[in-house]
């Protein structure tokens, strides 16, 4: 009997100790595969409209994201970097409006898998595509 007091006095301080160091943004940084770097480079730039800058760092290609404030992330070709249809999903910013950036996906090489669908008033929208590569990933918007 004094074992599970004991126990559950412990799960009692590991709940406080939970809620104190609580993680706010589970998302810091994120990588986008690619086999062809260029290829992967220019589906996002026309995508996007905007411009990524390119490097070459112990024999990976990264092309950085443009991103002032937030998350940043990166486009990666190399060993190791595969494309992928599963896995995680991650949800890019749509912007105001995630069909401004939908609509570009087929020309720019890659295939909408769901369109803009919506999620509820408080969620917004979100769809589904392919990239050049061939990552699933996501968009969403509050419109």
């Amino acid at each position: 009997m004094g074992s599970t007091v004991n126990l559950k006095k412990r799960i009692k301080e590991a709940n406080l100790l939970k809620q104190q160091s609580q993680v706010k943004n589970f998302v810091t940084w994120f990588e986008i595969p690619a086999y062809n770097h260029y290829r992967s480079v220019a589906f996002y730039n026309y995508i996007y409209g905007i411009e990524i800058t390119s490097v070459e760092l112990n024999g990976f290609a990264m092309g950085f994201f443009p991103a002032e404030n937030g998350i940043g992330g990166a486009i990666v070709t190399g060993n190791g970097c595969v494309p992928s249809e599963t896995g995680p999903l991650i949800y890019l910013n749509g912007g105001d409006d995630l069909n401004d950036v939908l609509s570009k996906v087929n020309e720019a090489g890659g295939r909408v898998v769901m369109g803009k669908t919506f999620l509820s008033e408080s969620a917004g929208y979100f769809a589904l595509f392919i990239d050049s590569e061939g990552n699933r990933l996501a968009l969403h918007s509050k419109h």
